[in-house]
């Protein structure tokens, strides 16, 4: 629909405060860079950049400086006059890129620039892609189905399930007050603990019970009563041998100075990510302490988070 390859049947998109909705792609002004490179084989790099302003009919003087300038801030000037073809994957996404901002558009539509790159290099392009972005300052439509890519690219996330936005916001909205379970769950590594069980909550509550044990939770903006869920991330759970609901450990993941300890209890599993220093050991049983303030309650029908004092600011603008 942005890139007016499908008219919209109902609503308005707006580029740069004009409504283009009902205009075709050529007259939108956006740049498109994808997966798969799609450079012209049988041209150089300097051609390759430099086609979408020779068939504009830009003067060659023009022309030639503008690709100067892309090539500068991508780092290619040396491979102007090489085939395309000899390049590795970044230094082509980077030509794929360079074809891009050497328009000056006013939006960039990016779908999945880095799927096709190795691990190690996909994280240094996304720095540079940032990087990119801030000088410019163009708005930028970025699609990818990595999350930790878009925490760390993303200055707004639309989450999507089934062409459904589940939730928009910054990312530390996004990852601290999810919206739906979807999002809790989508976003994270390892995402968010789920705990089921059923109760009977006022907007006085301040704990809910499960398995006979009392955890806490931030206030309702309503009551509610029903199958619910216990919502809370990994890093606000701590082993205490003083907590009275307990756990027992399948599990440990050594991550340097953190470890990811898996544990089975009553109402589910749970991974807590706790300190490497801290003694976990398989087949013992622990008691776990919940951050309060940090948690979420889910309508476990429909998967909506329940509004209370911690999240209602966000999930009342979406």
């Amino acid at each position: 629909m942005i890139a007016g390859l499908e008219l919209p049947t109902s609503g308005e998109i707006y580029i740069g405060g004009e409504e283009v909705g009902q205009k075709p792609a050529s007259q939108r002004d956006i740049a498109f860079v994808f997966q798969m490179f799609a450079l012209y084989p049988h041209m150089n790099v300097r051609k390759n950049i430099s086609y979408p302003l020779v068939s504009q009919g830009m003067p060659k003087a023009q022309v030639r400086e503008k690709v100067a300038e892309a090539a500068r801030i991508l780092g290619i000037e040396k491979l102007l006059d090489r085939p395309v073809g000899g390049l590795s994957g970044g230094d082509r996404q980077r030509v794929a890129l360079g074809r891009a901002i050497v328009r000056d558009p006013k939006c960039f539509l990016m779908d999945e620039p880095l799927g096709a790159l190795d691990a190690e290099f996909r994280e240094h392009m996304a720095e540079e892609l940032r990087a990119l972005h801030d000088r410019m300052g163009a708005t930028t439509i970025y699609v990818t189905h990595d999350q930790l890519e878009a925490m760390q690219m993303g200055d707004k996330i639309v989450v999507m399930n089934h062409g459904v936005v589940e939730q928009f916001g910054t990312p530390q909205d996004i990852y601290d007050k999810p919206a739906t379970m979807f999002v809790a769950d989508f976003i994270g590594s390892p995402s968010m603990n789920f705990l089921k069980f059923h109760g009977n909550l006022d907007t006085a509550a301040t704990s809910v019970e499960l398995h006979r044990q009392k955890l806490p939770v931030p206030a309702l903006c309503e009551p509610f009563e029903g199958d619910m869920v216990y919502g809370v991330r990994p890093e606000h759970i701590r082993l205490s041998d003083k907590a009275n609901y307990r756990g027992e450990i399948v599990a440990t993941e050594y991550l340097g100075t953190t470890q990811i300890v898996t544990l089975k209890t009553h109402n589910g599993e749970v991974k807590a990510r706790v300190a490497s220093d801290q003694k976990a050991k398989a087949g013992e049983t622990v008691g776990l302490e919940f951050n309060g303030a940090t948690v979420t309650l889910f309508d476990n029908q429909t998967g909506r988070a329940l509004r209370s004092v911690m999240n209602e600011g966000v999930l009342s603008h979406g």
